[in-house]
């Protein structure tokens, strides 16, 4: 079985960072996609950063480019999230995802993503 376990979630104050990492197992990774959205109370889920397993290309929202960034260690099978200067608009849930079917370009979407972890909360305070 698939599974992703999201950890390093937790309460700051703007401008502070925090790392998210997500764990990754039950098949090889070596070909997926792994994602980072976010969902706030009443509001959509929404894209935060990819990664391809294979290559070094990154893909980034508009609201976190520059402040965020997304890496991997293949050998422990877990991505990562680092997040700088952060805001209190990003408080939400952090999901980490991924996908294993091939695409021509790195999807934005949630619907395109087949596997989720269980989340992990960020609060961040003015």
């Amino acid at each position: 079985q698939v599974q992703l376990v999201e950890s390093g979630g937790g309460l700051v104050q703007a401008g502070g960072s925090l790392r998210l990492s997500c764990a990754a197992s039950g098949r090889t990774f070596s070909s997926a996609v792994m994602g980072w959205f976010r969902q706030a109370p009443k509001k959509e889920r929404e894209f935060v950063a990819a990664i391809r397993w294979s290559g070094s290309s990154t893909y980034y929202a508009d609201s976190v480019e520059g402040r965020f960034t997304i890496s991997r260690d293949n050998a422990k099978n877990t991505v990562y999230l680092q997040m700088n200067s952060l805001k209190p608009e990003d408080t939400a849930v952090y999901y980490c995802a991924a996908r294993f079917t091939s695409l021509r370009a790195v999807p934005r979407g949630s619907e395109a993503y087949d596997y989720w972890g269980q989340g992990t909360q960020v609060t961040v305070s003015s």
